[in-house]
């Protein structure tokens, strides 16, 4: 349809005996910001690289922006932040970008593009000297570049300080009011009830759930408790805890439990921090922690 940004028609995805993707369907609108979550292993890393075109489908089809993404006449239309992307060293990053702008007929204007992914402060730099946080932004940057009318994010704001996380998703947030199309993965799952109209789902390589965050919400009676520890504290709480689903990222702990009392007072009974804590019910994070850790899928 014209209205479709992103099509995948009864898409699957093999390497060898594992089974990537299986029968995967779905579209994105024009306009939508859609998070595309899962456990570990779900494919989701398999999906973005069919939309980028890095790799074709082993059976179905993918259209992105109406077109086979493989083709010339699509790539200059997106824009793509990956986790694992390698920059030249020796190369200082306004030279980088430079480049990355003349690659596109139509770049987005140079102050534009710094201002938008605050790097300023580091274009004269050499890319080998660039902190994970930094490295971040010159990413962001180089997926503005050419002004397109489609991002992938895999995973963007890994490595950022909360600051820059909120920064990050103001710009997007302006830029997807202007019309932009974004699709992203994350393990902040408060980045996909704040910024995202649509989850997906992934597990096992299909489409588990589709719907809004609140719909998601919805589907079931699970409780969600969230709050930072000490960074030793984080992984203890994955032993105290094994009864309930637990997700771990540095010092920010979520668990998933039918019934929160009886972890809390285990929780507080160990004298373990509890910063900003928050308890809600029914959660997204259910579904996507009770299918953990998934195998190997990719």
């Amino acid at each position: 349809m014209e209205d479709d940004a992103l099509g995948f028609t009864r898409v699957s995805r093999n390497y060898g005996h594992v089974e990537a993707l299986r029968d995967v369907s779905f579209q994105v609108r024009k306009g939508e910001t859609v998070a595309l979550l899962g456990p570990n292993g779900a494919g989701k890393s398999t999906a973005i690289s069919l939309m980028l075109g890095l790799r074709a489908p082993s059976a179905g089809h993918v259209e992105v922006l109406g077109v086979d993404p493989r083709r010339e006449s699509a790539r200059g239309r997106i824009g793509a932040m990956l986790q694992e992307t390698a920059l030249p060293a020796g190369v200082k990053v306004s030279e980088l970008l430079a480049f990355q702008r003349s690659l596109y007929p139509r770049p987005l204007p140079l102050d534009a593009a710094v201002e938008r992914s605050r790097v300023g402060d580091l274009l004269g730099l050499r890319v080998e000297r660039l902190s994970g946080g930094q490295r971040r932004r010159v990413l962001f940057a180089l997926a503005l570049a050419g002004d397109p009318e489609i991002f992938f994010l895999d995973e963007p704001t890994a490595g950022m300080d909360t600051e820059s996380r909120t920064l990050f998703w103001r710009e997007m947030d302006e830029l997807t009011q202007g019309g932009r199309t974004v699709l992203f993965t994350t393990h902040y799952l408060e980045e996909a009830d704040r910024h995202a109209r649509r989850i997906l789902l992934l597990q096992g390589g299909q489409i588990a759930a589709d719907g809004t965050p609140e719909q998601l919400r919805r589907r079931t009676g699970e409780t969600t408790v969230h709050f930072r520890t000490s960074p030793e504290w984080a992984e203890a709480v994955t032993t105290l805890l094994q009864d309930c689903g637990v997700q771990v990222r540095g010092a920010e702990v979520t668990v998933v439990t039918g019934d929160p009392q009886p972890a809390l007072r285990r929780l507080i009974a160990r004298d373990v921090p509890l910063q900003g804590l928050e308890v809600a019910a029914g959660s997204r994070e259910a579904a996507l922690l009770q299918g953990r850790e998934g195998g190997d899928n990719r």
